[in-house]
């Protein structure tokens, strides 16, 4: 774990987040920044800066889980597509340096975006993340 890295005091729980979904390895949980309504992150447990440190496991264990939560996204708010995204190193446009993947839901016509600078309304992150949770234990039960 790295105390200056938000992921990681989040895995600590020295930052608050919206939860989503948590299995042995990861942790899903609303981007504060929401490229679009039900923007997930999901996160390693463990801390590697990016895809170059994170082990097979750990990579695969993201990758299994967002499909699992690109399904849920898509089920529980009906959009036309989820993008995922994944972003090594700043000129790739990562930004924090822990390991994760981005899930975010997609509509026609928007613009494309993978980060925000506008913080999402905090009760509508925690009705969003309620609804999502509710909806990936339905459709998760029993990954881990």
């Amino acid at each position: 774990m790295s105390e200056q890295c938000v992921f990681c005091q989040i895995l600590n729980q020295q930052a608050p987040c919206y939860p989503v979904h948590e299995t042995r390895y990861t942790k899903t949980f609303l981007d504060i920044f929401p490229a679009s309504p039900g923007h997930c992150l999901i996160v390693t447990k463990d801390h590697y800066q990016d895809i170059f440190e994170a082990t097979p496991e750990a990579i695969s264990m993201v990758g299994h889980v967002s499909t699992l939560i690109a399904h849920t996204v898509k089920q529980e708010l009906q959009c036309d597509g989820v993008g995922i995204f994944q972003l090594n190193g700043a000129a790739a446009g990562q930004t924090v340096f822990h390991y994760h993947m981005h899930v975010i839901p997609r509509n026609a016509g928007e613009d494309l975006a993978i980060h925000s600078r506008v913080s999402g309304d905090p009760e509508e992150l925690r009705a969003m993340a309620e609804r999502l949770s509710r909806r990936a234990a339905e459709m998760l039960d029993g990954v881990d």
